[in-house]
């Protein structure tokens, strides 16, 4: 009932119609900001690591030290809830943010400086895991602001449509990063090309905080009774509860892999500065031509048949990381690969989310979820980060076996946990889609013929 009377309020009122449209369109230019901040900040905290005397089992502290402490500020931030507005949660967060960025440039001057060096890697841990708490402590407020601005029936088509725009501001802030970076390298003051980007950082996330002040912020208030624990949503076990249980045994089996994929570009493989951008570039500029493509699939036929595309998709990529070594098999295979899975996944996750949870319960479903992600994202960093280092592997290479072990549980988790989720809309039914494995040829046609009749609307 509440929820019919809400969307009867917005159909009467003209200034909230308005309202909602100018937020929509300030929350892009928002996202655009932040994803700046973002590109030119965490994106280059691993090089940054290295820099600085990190090795792999670091790099896999940094990452899984990073997925654990987000959910605890989420779950920080979902109590906030109770107590502040989601424009002064939000405002906060970016404050404090742009405050530990500042102490992440000093860790770099006291690089350039040569002191504590022993000690600067595990700095750099505490200062950038305050960093992705204060982000996590944001979330639950963004996530339950947006979903009181759009229509449930437009949500993928502007999600897709946001996360293209942002995905593109922040695909060239990070070429230009990266090529500042092999600038600043080859000039032999690369910690001072590391200042300046986390310098930028800082200014951008100023202006995207500046945005969210302007936003309309629709009348939310925490009902009593909203409130659950934590047991109590892991005991239920429906269909959101294996949704989110989903991503934490995903998360786990991606992260033993995937941060690690910067050091062995910059390390085994010896790529530079410039090249290593452009490779990690690939997969967002194929996930934002593609990212259309999934909100409309997303709309028409549901998203957990999008969770299968990117669950067959998402396992393919680490094994591919072991054959390939040109950058340019790199940039075009594991990064189309990678960009269409991130596109699917990104869209299905956020749009299932907002169709399986009422609004009031959104921002604690989401910090519940995120804390079981973060516990995935966690043991997988760290595991993979100390069988690279530490792991006595003589039959190959510990990078390459902690690459196939992560493709491996990664089709385990799809395998086990996908067909248990269902859709909670109804969606239409593919026709023309085949998956007659037993008629290889005539599946393949019969499904480009469907692919054809989806991009044109038919």
């Amino acid at each position: 009932m509440g929820r019919r009377k809400e969307e009867i309020v917005i159909k009467e009122s003209p200034y909230v119609l308005h309202s909602k449209e100018h937020a929509l369109k300030y929350s892009i230019a928002e996202g655009s900001a932040q994803s700046v901040a973002g590109n030119l900040g965490s994106s280059f905290i691993t090089p940054f690591a290295l820099l600085i005397g990190a090795n792999s089992f670091h790099i896999g502290i940094l990452s899984s030290f990073s997925g654990l402490v987000s959910p605890i500020g989420e779950l920080f931030g979902s109590r906030l809830l109770e107590k502040f507005s989601r424009k002064k949660i939000i405002t906060l967060e970016k404050t404090l943010e742009n405050l530990f960025w500042l102490l992440i440039m000093g860790v770099a001057y006291l690089s350039w400086r040569g002191q504590l060096a022993f000690y600067l890697p595990y700095i750099l841990i505490i200062l950038y895991g305050a960093v992705i708490f204060l982000t996590g402590m944001g979330r639950p407020a963004i996530f339950s602001w947006m979903g009181d601005l759009i229509s449930d029936d437009s949500k993928g088509r502007y999600f897709a449509n946001r996360n293209r725009i942002v995905g593109f501001v922040g695909l060239v802030s990070f070429f230009f990063g990266g090529l500042a970076l092999d600038y600043f390298k080859t000039n032999g003051m690369a910690i001072f090309g590391f200042s300046v980007l986390f310098g930028l950082t800082i200014i951008f996330r100023s202006i995207s905080r500046n945005f969210i002040k302007r936003m309309f912020n629709p009348n939310f208030r925490v009902r009593r009774g909203y409130y659950f624990t934590f047991s109590s949503f892991v005991k239920r076990y429906d269909n959101f509860g294996k949704f989110a249980f989903y991503q934490a045994v995903f998360f786990f089996a991606v992260m033993i892999s995937s941060p690690f994929f910067a050091v062995y570009m910059l390390e085994d493989l010896g790529f530079g500065y410039l090249t290593f951008t452009l490779i990690a570039m690939s997969s967002t500029i194929f996930y934002l031509i593609f990212t259309p493509l999934a909100g409309k699939f997303s709309d028409k036929y549901g998203n957990v048949k999008l969770l299968y595309v990117s669950g067959i998709l998402f396992p393919t990529i680490p094994i591919l990381w072991i054959f390939l070594k040109d950058p340019w098999a790199l940039f075009f295979i594991p990064g189309l690969i990678s960009g269409v899975a991130n596109a699917a996944f990104a869209i299905a996750v956020t749009n299932f989310t907002y169709e399986a949870v009422k609004p009031q319960k959104r921002g604690l479903c989401v910090a519940y979820t995120s804390a079981l992600v973060g516990v995935g994202v966690f043991l997988g960093g760290l595991i993979g980060g100390f069988m690279i280092q530490y792991l006595p592997i003589h039959f190959t290479e510990p990078i390459f076996f902690v690459f196939g072990l992560s493709a491996l549980l990664m089709i385990m988790a799809s395998l086990f946990f996908l067909p248990q989720i269902k859709d909670e809309r109804d969606q239409e039914v593919m026709n023309g889609f085949s998956s007659d494995l037993h008629h290889p040829f005539r599946m393949i046609s019969s499904d480009i013929v469907w692919f054809k009749n989806f991009i044109h609307g038919k």
